[in-house]
């Protein structure tokens, strides 16, 4: 389906340039948003180590950076396929993530069903959100009561903890390979700070600069580095408690304790094992085969001394929870795999899907694709017009067929944008019938997705300029947190409710 060419025209449509200069400007603007794609597909075959990764290429690009959502695939933006198209099956690795590709070259949403067999992860079933509500007195996020964060592992102990006043503290990160966040990277940062609220305990915040560095052939370390200050200040931006919240580089931070925690991991992963778990081959270098390591070591509260204590004996039995995009799974179940044989605690999980492209089902967003995703630095008129020219849309061909036939919200990308953004579930519910029976055009639908998402970007935006530099190094600097965990905790003899809730 596309957008209605009554009220919506695509770009490059006359509806959408009153003159002919308007209309060539828009037409240069796609051809250097195309430019760039071709660009990357390049860098992408040449990276390859074989024809079948090759070819692969054309369909999945690299994720810009743990737990966020991929990148636009150039297929979705160019509308172009194989001659003789093949189907390719769905892959999903914390570096590349595909929905598959069908018989007409068309590419897939994502199966999240088949996706969570696969990985063996747990779905959070209503019994578990009920008794998260009733554990910790607070309402369920929207991302849990509309099955945005869908599984987990062990989140049940995780529970069981908190209710007895037992301590564990929560654990995510980003890669910062740009100078800029988009929507999709504050998704599971805002799920992280409301975890933070309810649970109030210590959050460690983990930017992987050494990883973007070694897994991307252009940047350099300075790069890497510049855009670790960046980030951290738009990670603070979302609202995190400086008291409760340690915010690190691993070019920084690495060390001491965090550096034995991370060998201690690397001798029991083998090279096998990390080729199995991410693909990876023989021309990957050797930091990336490292880095599952590193990226473990902070799932370990013996690797913050400064936070929990410096006799290992007291502090390896509390655990963490993090809060992720499922693609990062396969680095926790290396994790998880070999935590015990260190006598420590595996780590639990809550696993998010993906925020879409503007593109669609089956696209994925890209920071260096300005057309795939609303970025948090954009105004409110570059944000109106992303999603009126770019946004796919449910809707029928016309006005009259979708007050006829009625839209279809599944694939919508307005609508799946305040399925994210929009608090309210009976609005969300309003909207959805309205738009399925045809009483909501695709127009109307876009002007309450721009609205939603102009405040939301606002919101960022002004708490962003508050960020001082200084601001900035206090939540980045090892220092003692304060945090106070259940007030009301249930002894120990009196529990025994949440084993039978793990699945």
């Amino acid at each position: 389906m596309t957008s209605e060419p009554d009220h919506q025209p695509q770009k490059g449509s006359r509806g959408n340039a009153s003159t002919i200069a308007e209309l060539e400007a828009e037409i240069a603007e796609l051809s250097t948003n195309l430019a760039k794609m071709n660009k990357l597909l390049a860098e992408k075959r040449t990276n390859s180590t074989n024809h079948h990764q090759a070819t692969k290429a054309l369909d999945t690009t690299t994720v810009d950076e743990p737990g966020q959502p991929p990148a636009l695939t150039s297929l979705s933006l160019t509308e172009k396929s194989q001659p003789t198209p093949q189907t390719q099956e769905q892959n999903i690795t914390p570096f590349d993530v595909s929905g598959g590709v069908d018989e007409h070259g068309k590419l897939l949403p994502v199966d999240y069903n088949k996706l969570t067999e696969k990985f063996g992860a747990i779905p959070i079933s209503k019994d578990l959100l009920a008794r998260f509500e009733r554990v910790t007195g607070h309402r369920a996020h929207r991302f849990l009561r509309r099955g945005i964060v869908f599984t987990h592992r062990e989140l049940n102990l995780i529970l069981d903890r908190y209710e007895r006043g037992e301590p564990f503290y929560l654990y995510t990160g980003r890669g910062p390979s740009s100078d800029s966040m988009h929507v999709g990277h504050v998704v599971p940062f805002e799920f992280t700070k409301y975890l933070q609220d309810v649970f109030d305990v210590p959050l460690v915040i983990m930017l992987t600069d050494d990883e973007k560095f070694m897994h991307s052939p252009k940047l350099k370390v300075e790069d890497v580095k510049k855009f670790t200050k960046l980030n951290a200040a738009d990670i603070i931006a979302v609202g995190f408690d400086m008291k409760k919240t340690f915010i690190f580089s691993d070019f920084d931070y690495i060390g001491g304790a965090f550096y034995e925690n991370m060998c201690r991991m690397a001798k029991h992963i083998t090279i096998n094992s990390v080729k199995g778990t991410f693909g990876f081959h023989d021309s990957n270098n050797v930091g990336e085969f490292f880095f599952c390591a590193t990226q473990s070591a902070s799932s370990f509260a013996t690797s913050f001394p400064h936070i929990f204590g410096p006799d290992p004996k007291k502090t390896a039995s509390i655990p963490c929870l993090i809060p992720c995009a499922i693609d990062q799974d396969p680095y926790f179940r290396q994790c998880r795999e070999h935590a015990e044989k260190m006598k420590y605690k595996k780590p639990a999980l809550i696993h998010s899907i993906f925020l879409p492209a503007l593109q669609g089902p089956g696209s994925k967003m890209s920071s260096s694709v300005d057309i795939s995703a609303i970025f948090m630095s954009d105004t409110e008129n570059a944000i109106k017009k992303k999603i009126n020219k770019y946004a796919f849309s449910g809707g029928q061909e016309t006005a009259e067929l979708q007050r006829e036939k009625g839209g279809n919200t599944e694939v919508d990308v307005s609508f799946q944008y305040l399925t994210f953004f929009l608090e309210d579930d009976d609005e969300l519910e309003r909207i959805r019938v309205a738009y399925e029976k045809g009483e909501m055009l695709t127009g109307e639908l876009k002007a309450l997705c721009i609205k939603e998402l102009q405040g939301f970007v606002r919101g960022f935006q002004e708490r962003r300029r508050k960020v001082t530099d200084e601001i900035r190094d206090e939540f980045m600097r090892p220092r003692k947190l304060e945090y106070r965990g259940n007030p009301n905790p249930i002894p120990k003899e009196a529990k025994g409710r949440g084993k039978e809730e793990t699945k």
